[in-house]
Order: structure tokens, then C-alpha cells, then sequence
């Protein structure tokens, strides 16, 4: 259960669309909203000559910040009688939030993001992608639609799509999720996983026994995919008994896809899923960039939120 949820804001409309699904979460969990913004350093200078100080820059900075994080709480206080406390922070954006995550100020993060591509992301940088690859709390991620956030519509828990790939690492994201689905009555949860196919013998080589040994050949290539499919519906079987024992409604599937984002988005898409939850590797700079990461290509194409987490030990 979420005790203290982190909300980033930089008095952008588009930040703002992570406050209702923020404000849901806490309402049903009773957990505390924290509405955080960062103040990043103003360089002293000097000009003709003559010091400028910033001190009395950064001050007006900072009663701006706060003007607007005291207007946010209000709007949420209005709305609920979930406890909301502000903050305005110092240094770099996504060094300052990591950090309050780190001291265990808060247990979940809840922002907005832009899904940018990986060369978008490679120069421009985000704030939400150093938030995946660093903080050490699950982050939500919200991709915002047109226009001011719509306060008036509870957001939907309904039915989560988590993939799984067997491993340890990859169950690392169900407590998180669990924390979640458990908040909505009737919840339902999509446990998946995605398997390569086996490239099936289309056609035989002429004669007779040369059409005997591809027929066998295309048998043993048939079985080994089933045995492949058994394995992993035992293994999501496994985990799901595990989760129905803890009340939740679960279903399995598995998928024929070798690339596993887009396995995960379409099951979304087939599903209606109101979220995404998976684990990431965390990795960072080149090497994402070059190799990919289901998790980063899932943020970027997911048309619902997406509950990312790094590894607990990285």
C-alpha cells in the first residue's frame, strides 16, 4: 500500500495531467500527495563591470514556485480530503526527486511524460527518463492528452497488463502493481508473455525422402513450439495461483511474438488495459539507445499509463 505519493510539476498544463490519476491512487489508499517542484541554480554575473546578485532572484523564484504549488493543493483539497503537502526543491530536476525518493519521503512517483523517440530523448533529455533509470521507487507515467487535465473523471484501474519473461527481475514489478490493482474493486489483472516462434518448413525438398525428413523436421519444430507455450502458460499459472491466494482476479496469456514491445502493447490494445506495469533493466546512454529496451519502447508507443520500476539491485 502507497504511504506518500511524489507529484512533479513545473507549472505546466501538461505536468498537471498526472494529478487526477496521482489524487485517485491517494484517495483510495490513504496516502498523502506531495506536490514537488525544482528550482534549478541561477548563475551569478557579472555585467559591464557591475555584480549582480542572485539571491534576490532566486527568492522571487521561490514564492513564485510556491504561489503555484499552494494554487495545485488547493484544487486538490478542494476535490478531497486527501492531505497534500508542497515542496520546492534545489539543484537538478531529476537528481532532487531521486534524492527525496531515496530518503523514503515517498514511496511512489506520479508524472506526466512525452513519450519521446530515443534521439529526442538522446539530446533533449527528460526528466521522466532519468526518473525510470534512476529512482529507487516505482514511477508512473501518464502521457497526457490535449488541453488542461479533466478533474471530473475518475481515472480507471480496472485491468493491468503485466509481462513477465520468467525471470526474478522481471517479478520485481508485482508488489508495486499489486499495491495498485488492490485499490480497485474487481480488478483484473493480465499476466503475459511473449515466446519466439520457431520459423515453420514451408516447403520440402523434392522426393520422397527428402519430403519424409522435412515433414519430421516440421513435426519436431510443431513440438518444440508447443513445449515452448506449455512452459511459459505452467509458468504464468504459477504466478497467477500465487496472486488469486492474495484475492486478486487474474487471467494468463501467452503470445507468439518476437518482439516483445510490441507484443505488450497489442495485449494492451486487445485487452482495453487502463494500465501497463513492467520491470525495466534500467539501462543507460549508448547502450539503450543502440540495443532498445522493451520497457522504453513500450513508455513511448503505450496509450495508458505505465508503471515502470529499475531493479531493486541494480
Amino acid at each position: 500500500m502507497y504511504r506518500s505519493i511524489l507529484v512533479p510539476l513545473d507549472g505546466s498544463s501538461f505536468a498537471e495531467h498526472a494529478l487526477p490519476m496521482a489524487l485517485s491512487i491517494a484517495r483510495r489508499s490513504g496516502a498523502r500527495l506531495v506536490l514537488a517542484t525544482v528550482a534549478t541554480p541561477i548563475t551569478e554575473a557579472f555585467v559591464e563591470g557591475l555584480y549582480f546578485s542572485t539571491a534576490d532572484l532566486e527568492q522571487q523564484v521561490q514564492g513564485r514556485y510556491q504561489d503555484y504549488l499552494n494554487e495545485m493543493a488547493r484544487k486538490v483539497t478542494d476535490r478531497s480530503n486527501v492531505e497534500v503537502i508542497t515542496t520546492v526543491m534545489h539543484g537538478e530536476v531529476a537528481a532532487c526527486l531521486c534524492d527525496y525518493l531515496k530518503r523514503g519521503e515517498a514511496d511512489l512517483a506520479v508524472m506526466a511524460t512525452h513519450g519521446r523517440g530515443p534521439m529526442g530523448r538522446f539530446w533533449l533529455g527528460s526528466v521522466a527518463d532519468e526518473m525510470v533509470r534512476h529512482a529507487p521507487a516505482p514511477v508512473l507515467l501518464i502521457r497526457p492528452g490535449e488541453g488542461a487535465p479533466n478533474w471530473t473523471d475518475e481515472p480507471e484501474l480496472g485491468r493491468i497488463v503485466l509481462p513477465l519473461d520468467g525471470t526474478a527481475l522481471a517479478e520485481q514489478i508485482i508488489e508495486p502493481m499489486v499495491a495498485i490493482a488492490g485499490l480497485a474493486p474487481g480488478a483484473e489483472c493480465v499476466l503475459m508473455r511473449a515466446i519466439h516462434g520457431l520459423v515453420p518448413v514451408e516447403m520440402f525438398p523434392e522426393g520422397d525422402q527428402a519430403e519424409k525428413e522435412g515433414r519430421s523436421v516440421l513435426r519436431h519444430v510443431q513440438q518444440v513450439q508447443q513445449h515452448l507455450r506449455q512452459d511459459a502458460e505452467r509458468y504464468l499459472e504459477d504466478v497467477a495461483s500465487r496472486l488469486r491466494a492474495r484475492g486478486l482476479r487474474v487471467r494468463t496469456e501467452v503470445v507468439i511474438e518476437d518482439r516483445p514491445a510490441v507484443a505488450i502493447l497489442n495485449e494492451a490494445d486487445r485487452e482495453h488495459a487502463t494500465m501497463i506495469a513492467l520491470q525495466t533493466h534500467g539501462r543507460r546512454g549508448l547502450s539503450r539507445l543502440v540495443l532498445g529496451s522493451v520497457a522504453d519502447k513500450v513508455v513511448r508507443g503505450a496509450h495508458v499509463p505505465v508503471l515502470v520500476q529499475r531493479p531493486l539491485q541494480a
